[in-house]
């Protein structure tokens, strides 16, 4: 009987190598929910100066970053959700600089009046960091590979 179920298990397809989703490579595209659009605008254009790709409507707006975007938009556009309760971060991003970098961020937040979680560090795994927060909580990270 134990024989039997072995070859059973190892006759029946792997769903994983036949799937469609194995033919995705990249995230071409990323979307944070947000409940102060305007706020959210201001720090992404003026404090960290992402480059604005397109707005599509007052509740989508488009960054361009490297081969990727970075949309901004208000739960309802694409999902019912609710918006996330104030005070809970959605996710976490990091961006990746030269070490220099994280040091020279770290400065132009602070001449920003954005409050940093934690200085530049260089951490045990290799990355030099620093964590700050957007104006819905988000948790955003600057890093470089040490």
């Amino acid at each position: 009987m134990k024989d039997e179920m072995t070859n059973e298990q190892t006759t029946e397809p792997d769903h994983r190598t036949s799937s469609p989703f194995r033919a995705i490579r990249a995230i071409d595209y990323t979307v944070v929910f947000v409940r102060d659009m305007a706020a959210m605008r201001r720090f992404y254009e003026d404090i960290l100066a992402f480059p604005l790709l397109r707005e599509l409507s007052p509740n989508w707006i488009e960054y361009g970053l490297g081969s990727n975007t970075l949309a901004l938009a208000k739960p309802g556009r694409t999902a019912a959700d609710a918006p996330i309760p104030t005070g809970t971060a959605s996710l976490q991003l990091a961006f990746k600089v030269s070490a220099a970098g994280v040091d020279a961020c770290a400065d132009e937040l602070v001449r920003q009046g954005v409050a940093l979680l934690s200085p530049p560090t260089n951490q045990s795994f290799g990355h030099r960091t620093l964590f700050f927060r957007d104006p819905d909580g988000n948790l955003l990270e600057v890093y470089a590979e040490l």
